[in-house]
C-alpha cells in the first residue's frame, strides 16, 4: 500500500467503498494470523505518572484522581485469575512513573514466569535502557511503547514538559527489538490538530519499524484534562482534521493489517468504550487480539486514561461478553501465548552501559 493509497483510504467516507478496505484487511488477517483471537490479561497495576500529556486522565497534573499502586500479592492474585480464564499473556501496565522500582518490577516478572506458563508484556512508558535490559533478563517477552503521533509539532504540543519527543520513543523501540523483545507501538486517532497527512505517516512508520504489535484507538476526551475541556466546545471541523470517530479508527486497523500482515493488532478497549459493538467491529476490520482487564475492581475506575463505561464490568461478565463476541463472529479464542507468528532473528544487544543524553543515545554498544 503506497503513501497515496493510505491517504486515500483515510479520507474515504463512502461506506460501500470502505467495505472493499474492510474485506481486504479481513482476508489478509485470515490468511496470515488465522481465526484465533488471542486474549491478554491486562493488569493496570498503578496510575502514578510523571508525565503531563494533555489528553490523558492520569497525567501528573490531574489532582482530582486518587492514586494507587497495587502490591505484588494483589498483582499475582490478578495473574491467577487470568490463568483461570486461560489468557496466555499477562500485560503489566502503569503510568510513565519516574519512581517505579525496577528491581521490584523485575522480581514480579520472575515470579509470574516461574509460576505460570505465560508471556509477560510490559507497558510502562519511557524507561532507562538498563531497566529495559534488566526486565528482559528477568523474563519479560514484550514491550508496548506507543508514540501516539509522529508529527513533531503536534507531539510537542500534546506532551509538554516531558523532556523527550516521539523520536526518542522510536529509538527506544529499535533498542528494545535488539534486546530481544517483541515490540509494539501505536497512535491515537483524531487527536486535536492531527491531520490526515500526519496520520498517514504514522501508519507508514508501523511498517518501517516492522512492529510485532500495533495498538490503535480513537481519541476519547477526558473532562479532567486540558484537551477534554477544550473538546467540550466541539471538535475541529476543518477539512484536514482527523475525526475521533469509530470508523476512522477502524480504517486505521485495516490499513495497519495490510501494511503489517503478521502483527498482533488488538480491538482496543477504546473502541469498546465508544460503542458496545466496538470490539466486534475491530475484529471484523483486521484485529486478532483483545485485552481482558483483570485489574481488581476497586482500582479499575482509577486507571482512567479516558472515560470507559465498560470498566464497571466484573471479570466474569467481561470474559463471557468477549468470548460470546468472538464465537458470534465464527472465530475462536486463541491458545498459548500468541506471539507474532514470524519472529525475526535479532542479535542480543548489550545495553546496560547506554545512556540517554539530550534525546540521543550515547556510548551504546547495542547501536
Amino acid at each position: 500500500m503506497s503513501p497515496e493509497e493510505i491517504l486515500y483510504w483515510l479520507k474515504e467516507t463512502d461506506r460501500v467503498k470502505l467495505e472493499e478496505l474492510r474485506s481486504r484487511a479481513d482476508s489478509m488477517r485470515r490468511s496470515t494470523v488465522g481465526e484465533e483471537v488471542h486474549l491478554r490479561g491486562l493488569i493496570e497495576f498503578s496510575n502514578l505518572c510523571s508525565m503531563h500529556c494533555l489528553y490523558c486522565g492520569i497525567r501528573k497534573s490531574n489532582m482530582e484522581i486518587n492514586r494507587y499502586c497495587m502490591s505484588q500479592a494483589e498483582i499475582i492474585e490478578a495473574v491467577s485469575i487470568a490463568d483461570d480464564f486461560g489468557y496466555g499473556t499477562i500485560v503489566l501496565q502503569g503510568g510513565n512513573y519516574d519512581g517505579l522500582c525496577a528491581e521490584k518490577t523485575g522480581e514480579l516478572i520472575k515470579t509470574v514466569k516461574s509460576r505460570y506458563s505465560k508471556a509477560v508484556a510490559l507497558s510502562l512508558g519511557e524507561r532507562k535502557l538498563g531497566e529495559f535490559s534488566y526486565w528482559r533478563r528477568c523474563g519479560a517477552d514484550r514491550y508496548l511503547l506507543k508514540f501516539e503521533t509522529s508529527d513533531p509539532s503536534l507531539d510537542a504540543a500534546l506532551r509538554p514538559d516531558n523532556g523527550t519527543g516521539y523520536s526518542i520513543r522510536i529509538e527506544m523501540l529499535k533498542v528494545l527489538r535488539r534486546m530481544g523483545y517483541e515490540t509494539g507501538s501505536g497512535v491515537i486517532t483524531g487527536l486535536p490538530e492531527q491531520t490526515y497527512s500526519s496520520l498517514a505517516e504514522d501508519l507508514a512508520l508501523f511498517r518501517e519499524l516492522d512492529l510485532d504489535m500495533i495498538a490503535l484507538g480513537p481519541f476519547i476526551p477526558h473532562p479532567g484534562t486540558p484537551l477534554g475541556r477544550m473538546f467540550a466546545d466541539g471538535p475541529d471541523k476543518s477539512s484536514e482534521q482527523v475525526p475521533n470517530d469509530e470508523i476512522t479508527a477502524l480504517k486505521c486497523i485495516a490499513i495497519s493489517r495490510i501494511l503489517c500482515p503478521e502483527a498482533n493488532i488488538p480491538s482496543t478497549s477504546a473502541l469498546g468504550a465508544v460503542d458496545y459493538e466496538g470490539y466486534a467491529r475491530g475484529l471484523e476490520w483486521g484485529a486478532n487480539v483483545i485485552m481482558c482487564n483483570v485489574t481488581p475492581y476497586r482500582y479499575r475506575n482509577l486507571y482512567e486514561i479516558y472515560p470507559n463505561p465498560n470498566a464497571c464490568w466484573n471479570v466474569n461478565q467481561q470474559h463471557v461478553w468477549i468470548t460470546d463476541i468472538i464465537k458470534g463472529l465464527g472465530r475462536k479464542p486463541g491458545s498459548g501465548t500468541g506471539p507474532r507468528i514470524r519472529r525475526i532473528s535479532i542479535m542480543q544487544g548489550q545495553s546496560d552501559s547506554c545512556e540517554l543524553q539530550n534525546g540521543l543515545y550515547r556510548n551504546c554498544s547495542s547501536g
